[in-house]
């Protein structure tokens, strides 16, 4: 075997165009039986399984039903508003009322402005 240094390796690598680069990876794959998509596939798979279970949601009132004061309320106590921006945030159905904040919150919240008789969506 020839003397080839990592560093022959990586100059080579560094040096070399993409349609290059596609061949050599072509050439590994059918001389030692194995593909270069394998690992992308496995590195693909905890990240389906997080967006399956997000860790920070955010809790949109989609419409305020037919207790709207209530509502307003509400949307006061949970965000820390005033009564007008609360307002003016129920008014503009359908809006964000928390964002990224825990499943288990955002729970929590949904509760409370469905209990005022709201229409919300965790997102």
């Amino acid at each position: 075997m020839a003397n080839i240094t990592h560093d022959d390796i990586l100059a080579y690598l560094e040096a070399a165009s993409i349609l290059e680069l596609n061949d050599l990876v072509k050439a590994i794959e059918e001389k030692f039986g194995v593909t270069a998509a394998a690992p992308v596939a496995v590195a693909a798979a905890p990240a389906e399984a997080a967006a399956a279970e997000p860790s920070e949601v955010s809790v949109i009132l989609t419409s305020f039903g037919e207790a709207k004061t209530a509502v307003i309320k509400v949307v006061k106590e949970i965000t820390g508003l005033g009564l007008v921006e609360a307002k003016g945030l129920v008014d503009k159905c359908p809006s964000p009322i928390k964002e990224k904040i825990s499943v288990e919150e955002a729970e929590a919240i949904k509760k409370k402005l469905v209990d005022a008789g709201a229409s919300v969506d965790v997102k």
